[in-house]
C-alpha cells in the first residue's frame, strides 16, 4: 500500500500528527512474525491512527507472511480523534473508532501488538493548573500520557512498537518501560525529520527495573545512540505475536458514539436488527382482532379487566360514549392484631395482605356538558 504521509506530513505537523515514514514501515515490519497457526485471533491495536495506512501496512505484511490458514487471526484496530482521518480509516483497518481514546473501552490484556505513535508535546491544563509567573508544573507531555493509558492492553508477550522523539524518553517513560517490557531495543529512525525513534518491547508482568536497561534508555535520551538507525534487515531474533482474547471476551466500543458512526454500525450489521423483520414479527397488529366465538362472561371480562386488554371506545344502553382503558393495580391491606398471654404480656402481629384490584379509567365522548371528564369505573 503505497502511503501518502511522505508528501503530506508537513500539512499535520502543527495538529500533533507525525505519522510514520514508509522507510521506517518496512523496517519495523520485518521484526514481527505472526502467531504460531492455528491460535486465536491476534489483534493489532494503534490508538492514534491517523488514516490508518500504517498499521494497514504492518497488517498486510503479517498476513503476506501467515500461512493461508491461519489469515483470519488478525484483527487490525484503530482510534482516531480526528473525524476526517479516522473515516478513511475505517476504509484500511478492521475496526475504528472515531473517539478520543480516553472515551474508548478496550479490555485489558488483550492486544498482541500496541502501534504506538502518538501525538507529541504536552497536554492541555484548565487555567486553574497551567504554569503561572513562578514556574509551576507543566502539564503532562502526551507521549507519557498515551503509554501509561495503552500500554496495560497489552496481553503478556504482546509487542510494543513505541515512536517518539528521543528526547521525550524522560524519567517516567524510562521507568515504565524497564518495568514493564522485557528485550527492550532502541533504533532511530531513518527518516529524521521528526527526530523520531522506535522502541520495541514485550510486554511482562511489572517487577524491578534492570539498572543496565535504564542506563540504556539514559543514554538514548540524551542522544548518545543517533547513530543507531533501525537497521535495513532485521537478522535477530524477530518479535512474535501473541494471540489474544476470544470474540465474546473482547471488548472494543466507544463511551459516547455520533451519528454517523452509530448509522454505520447499524448499516453493518442491518441483518441481524429487528426492523429487518418487523413486519413479520408485528404482522399480527396491524389486522383486527377477531370478536370471541360467544359473549364473555364475567369472569372473563375479570381476566381481561386484569390483563389490562378492556380498551377502546364503547356504548352504554343509554347512549353515553366512553373511551375506556382497563388496569389493575396492587393496594396493601395492614390488618393489626394484639394477644394478652396469661401473664400480662402483650403481643402484636402485623400482616400486610397484597390485594389485585381491577379498575377501568374513561374518558366522557358523550357529546354534551360532560363531554372531556374523566370517569373512574371500579
Amino acid at each position: 500500500m503505497a502511503l501518502m504521509f511522505s508528501r503530506l506530513a508537513r500539512n499535520f505537523v502543527k495538529n500533533g500528527y507525525f505519522p510514520t515514514d514508509d522507510d521506517t514501515l518496512e523496517r519495523i515490519q520485518q521484526m514481527l512474525v505472526p502467531p504460531t497457526p492455528g491460535a486465536s485471533i491476534a489483534r493489532l491495536l494503534d490508538p492514534c491512527c491517523g488514516e490508518g495506512a500504517a498499521l494497514a501496512d504492518i497488517t498486510a505484511a503479517l498476513r503476506s507472511n501467515d500461512t493461508p490458514d491461519n489469515q483470519a487471526s488478525l484483527e487490525s484496530l484503530g482510534v482516531e480523534f480526528d473525524a476526517e482521518r479516522a473515516w478513511h480509516a475505517k476504509s484500511v483497518l478492521d475496526r475504528v473508532i472515531h473517539a478520543d481514546v480516553h472515551d474508548v473501552v478496550i479490555k485489558p490484556r488483550s492486544i498482541s501488538l500496541l502501534f504506538l505513535n502518538p501525538p507529541y508535546g504536552y497536554g492541555v491544563k484548565d487555567a486553574a493548573n497551567s504554569a503561572g509567573p513562578d514556574g509551576g508544573e507543566r502539564a503532562e507531555r502526551l507521549e507519557r500520557t498515551f503509554l501509561k493509558k495503552t500500554a496495560p492492553l497489552l496481553a503478556l508477550g504482546g509487542v510494543l512498537v513505541y515512536i517518539v522523539p528521543f528526547y521525550a524518553l524522560d524519567d517516567e517513560i524510562r521507568l515504565y518501560l524497564a518495568r514493564n517490557f522485557t528485550r527492550l531495543r532502541f533504533f532511530m529512525a531513518p527518516e529524521q525529520k521528526f527526530q523520531q525513534c522506535v522502541i520495541v518491547g514485550v510486554k511482562t508482568r511489572p517487577g524491578h527495573p534492570p539498572k543496565d536497561v535504564l542506563q540504556m534508555l539514559s543514554r538514548a535520551q540524551a542522544g548518545e545512540f543517533k547513530d543507531q538507525v533501525l537497521p535495513p534487515y532485521w537478522e535477530e531474533a524477530p518479535y512474535e505475536l501473541v494471540a489474544g482474547q476470544s470474540d465474546a471476551a473482547f471488548d472494543f466500543h466507544a463511551v459516547r458514539i455520533d451519528g454517523p458512526q452509530l448509522k454505520d454500525e447499524l448499516e453493518k450489521h442491518r441483518h441481524s436488527l429487528l426492523w429487518q423483520g418487523f413486519d413479520g414479527f408485528f404482522n399480527q397488529a396491524k389486522g383486527e382482532h377477531r370478536r370471541p366465538l360467544r359473549d364473555m362472561t364475567k369472569w372473563h371480562l375479570a381476566l381481561a379487566l386484569a390483563a389490562g386488554q378492556v380498551t377502546g371506545k364503547i356504548r352504554s344502553a343509554g347512549g353515553r360514549v366512553f373511551l375506556i382503558k382497563g388496569d389493575t393495580f396492587k393496594r396493601k391491606e395492614r390488618t393489626v392484631s394484639t394477644e394478652v398471654d396469661g401473664d400480662g404480656n402483650v403481643s402484636q402481629t402485623v400482616v400486610m395482605l397484597d390485594r389485585f384490584v381491577p379498575v377501568i379509567n374513561a374518558i366522557e365522548l358523550t357529546p354534551g356538558e360532560r363531554l372531556g371528564e374523566i370517569v373512574k369505573i371500579s
